[in-house]
């Protein structure tokens, strides 16, 4: 508890609060103790077999609670489970303390407007469908209070801004929190029926397969993600000098996307395409990754052959959709003068584009051993230089934009890791501004040589230090 901000324990205390004067009405309702004994024990054992076996969170017996008692009464249905199941993270009392009162709010909130839309009766009278309405109008006010709360947690807690703490938390619960409302109501309607509280567990069988199945997808795509993390830390590992950058394109990768307006589908693979752009470094010799002085022609083609030992490491990963189409074609250029086959325009496929602006974005505003991070704004301005030419204009003006909307705060997992050789002298700001990220290669050995196509003017003769860009626009 001592290591939470006072701002946090305040927040939790009032929220808190709100529930427990949720509960005041409670000694002058005719409340039925033992249907909220008998949902309270429910819930508590399906959130217990739920969250440890499958993952997740359990609602419809909740929903069912604000179906079928007074508001103050439902409230109770989520405290004992929400107070005895495991926190995961400490401190341990504050998060349980923080689950019950949120739940409890949700659930009250639920149950006064399906009381004031007349929904109790059009249950006990198996209305249809007239009930669906209350029911609607109830799951909705169920989301938004947890919308509100979460979004306060987490601009209190994270310090997220104001305007982000909220975005997509109401639309994304919708969907699943709605067909936990139906399978509640259909609890409600047989408890009320006569057949009785037994027949209303029934419901909960095709509710567990159902979650069962929808647990195993996540399982599946968190062994992707093991997957994905294991290459790009076998290739931090093999090129230290880069570590945390592919997470970083990544990042910037969705954001372009999202940007976009692409749906989330293409928004996940593009996350993937920019974390695995540099996998088919695996390839690629370690001692020319690491190679003190210029490379030979020879060693140029070999580190220009990367992009398609990518591929062919990720053709056989289902999951990757067109980021494999990103990991082949991330060097090639708008004008054609890029590799592996020299696409132009169109050509190029739009996650290739958008993979490579985040990648010459990162190498720009990433701090090396032979060169400062710039600015931001420097590098949107560079990457405007070189659109239509080395890059998509759309997409550069997207992310721009995004940068101009969030801001660029890269979190990254990846260890940060000095490189061993010291620094050498970093260019001079005339040369910089010729040829950005290229002189700064063409200065540094070739051990240190960047991970991302330096944008830049196409250059007769490379110099050999960029360990990527190496032979762009050479004849």
């Amino acid at each position: 508890m001592e290591a939470v901000p006072v701002r946090v324990r305040a927040y939790v205390t009032c929220v808190a609060l709100a529930a427990l004067l949720c509960l005041l009405p409670l000694p002058g309702l005719r409340t039925p103790w033992w249907a909220v004994a008998l949902l309270a024990a429910l819930y508590a054992a399906c959130e217990h077999v739920v969250r440890r076996r499958l993952g997740g969170t359990f609602y419809p017996v909740l929903l069912a609670g604000a179906f079928l008692l007074p508001p103050p009464a439902a409230a109770l249905v989520p405290l004992p489970g929400a107070l005895l199941s495991r926190a995961e993270q400490r401190p341990q009392a504050l998060r349980r303390i923080w689950r019950a009162a949120e739940l409890g709010l949700a659930v009250w909130g639920a149950g006064r407007v399906h009381w004031a839309l007349g929904g109790r009766d059009s249950v006990v009278g198996c209305d249809f469908p007239y009930a669906l309405l209350p029911c609607a109008a109830a799951v909705l006010a169920f989301c938004v209070v947890l919308a509100v709360l979460d979004g306060g947690i987490l601009a209190v807690a994270e310090r997220v801004p104001v305007r982000r703490a909220w975005r997509g938390l109401l639309s994304r619960s919708l969907a699943p929190v709605g067909v936990h409302g139906l399978a509640g109501l259909m609890m409600a309607v047989l408890w009320r029926s006569p057949y009785g509280p037994v027949a209303a567990l029934l419901v909960l069988l095709p509710m567990c397969v159902s979650w069962w199945v929808f647990a195993q997808y996540h399982r599946e795509r968190a062994a992707h993600q093991a997957t994905i993390r294991a290459l790009v830390q076998a290739v931090d590992i093999k090129d230290g000098y880069t570590r945390g950058h592919s997470e970083r394109v990544g990042q910037a990768s969705v954001m372009i996307a999202r940007e976009l307006a692409m749906d989330d589908d293409r928004v996940e693979v593009l996350r993937f395409a920019g974390i695995l752009h540099d996998v088919g470094k695996l390839g690629v010799p370690t001692r020319l990754l690491r190679k003190n002085g210029p490379l030979t022609a020879e060693e140029r083609r070999i580190i220009e052959l990367h992009p398609e030992y990518g591929h062919e490491m990720v053709r056989g990963i289902s999951f990757l959709g067109e980021a494999r189409a990103a990991i082949l074609h991330h060097h090639e250029r708008i004008d054609g003068s890029g590799y592996p086959y020299g696409l132009a325009g169109g050509q190029i496929p739009e996650s290739a584009r958008v993979v490579a602006v985040a990648d010459a974005f990162d190498a720009m505003t990433s701090t090396r051993s032979y060169s400062r991070a710039r600015p931001v704004e420097a590098a949107v301005a560079e990457l405007r230089r070189c659109a239509g030419r080395h890059f998509d204009a759309g997409i550069v003006d997207a992310l721009a934009r995004a940068l101009a909307r969030h801001g660029w705060h890269p979190a990254v997992t990846a260890d940060v890791r000095p490189p061993d050789p010291p620094a050498p002298t970093i260019p001079s700001a005339s040369s910089a501004s010729a040829a950005p990220a290229s002189a700064a290669a063409s200065a540094a050995p070739a051990a240190q040589a960047e991970s991302a196509e330096p944008p830049g003017p196409a250059r007769s003769g490379p110099p050999g230090g960029d360990r990527e860009s190496v032979g762009r626009g050479a004849p």
